[in-house]
């Protein structure tokens, strides 16, 4: 099977690919704006054998995909922030890349990875599959972009009913190999475990859903599986986890050090969620059924990143 992904050097695209080297039978073209640094990740990690670096430039109708993955987008909340605007334009660029080679292979099966701030609102409950999308489109804020971005796209997929295309929506991602420098709640958690330092958070009780590495790779195996398929799906594992049980498990099993502050803040780049995630178990009838709980995928990376420094 082979396999092009878009956007080949953010950080969930690169665990997946490591996830995908380990078959035999998937061999992968890597697209990106960076082909030196792909290039040399590539070599680095000795996958010369599945993977090639390639500029979109050589995208083209002319290659033959079993398979697009469009990784395409910054996910970083001060990346988000910088992007603007922009966030529309680059989407659709890439976005439109893909539709047009499906429309020249229609066997194609093409996978958008979307996003669960699609839905909007401030998720005073967690979605469900009956949930809406909610928009306040009298009243856009920049904070909004990002999630119209993607929910526009979704849009354009479902107008193409005749072709393969899946949204995967993301809520949260975490991986032991991202840049635990980043803005989020995971990571300046990470970073106070690593650096044994007190962690200082809000006294608000958040929920959130940690999909890791192993059950990301799940959720693509299991829709690249499928015959035919047009429509977004929810990522979930076997179940979320509230902030004030994560500190708790982490305080037992890392010693992480905590309290709770009221000027703690965070970077609102899409808005605040309290309760982002999914009770939407759609996936689970293409055959997805995750391997941990959020508890356990996020304790799972936290060891390997510590035994990496």
């Amino acid at each position: 099977m082979k396999i092009a992904i878009l956007g080949a050097t953010s950080q969930i695209a690169k665990d997946l690919i490591l996830s995908f080297s380990t078959r035999k039978d998937y061999i992968l073209a890597l697209f990106s704006r960076d082909v030196k640094l792909l290039e040399k990740w590539i070599s680095n990690l000795n996958l010369g054998d599945k993977c090639s670096a390639l500029d979109y430039l050589e995208f083209s109708v002319e290659q033959k995909y079993d398979v697009i993955i469009n990784f395409v987008g910054a996910g970083d909340p001060l990346k988000i922030q910088k992007m603007g605007i922009d966030v529309f334009n680059i989407t659709s660029q890439y976005d439109n890349m893909a539709i047009q080679y499906i429309k020249n292979h229609k066997k194609t099966k093409y996978i958008f990875l979307s996003s669960g701030a699609v839905y909007g609102g401030n998720y005073q409950e967690p979605i469900n599959c009956d949930s809406v999308a909610v928009s306040n489109i009298n009243n856009i804020n920049p904070t909004d972009y990002y999630a119209l971005a993607k929910l526009s796209a979704e849009i354009k997929h479902r107008s193409l009913a005749d072709f393969f295309i899946v949204d995967v929506r993301v809520f949260n991602y975490f991986s032991h190999r991202q840049n635990m420098e980043a803005k989020f709640l995971i990571t300046d958690i990470a970073r106070s475990i690593r650096n044994k330092r007190l962690f200082k958070t809000s006294a608000l009780n958040i929920l959130r859903d940690f999909i890791t590495p192993i059950d990301f790779y799940n959720v693509i195996k299991s829709i690249i599986s499928c015959s035919s398929i047009n429509k977004a799906l929810d990522c979930y594992t076997k179940s979320p986890i509230s902030k004030f049980d994560l500190l708790t498990g982490l305080e037992n099993e890392f010693e992480l050090k905590y309290e709770f502050d009221k000027t703690a803040s965070f970077i609102d780049a899409t808005s605040f969620k309290m309760n982002y995630y999914s009770t939407c178990k759609s996936l689970e009838n293409m055959g997805y059924s995750p391997k941990y709980t959020s508890m356990e995928g996020v304790s799972s990376e936290i060891r390997k990143y510590l035994d990496l420094i």
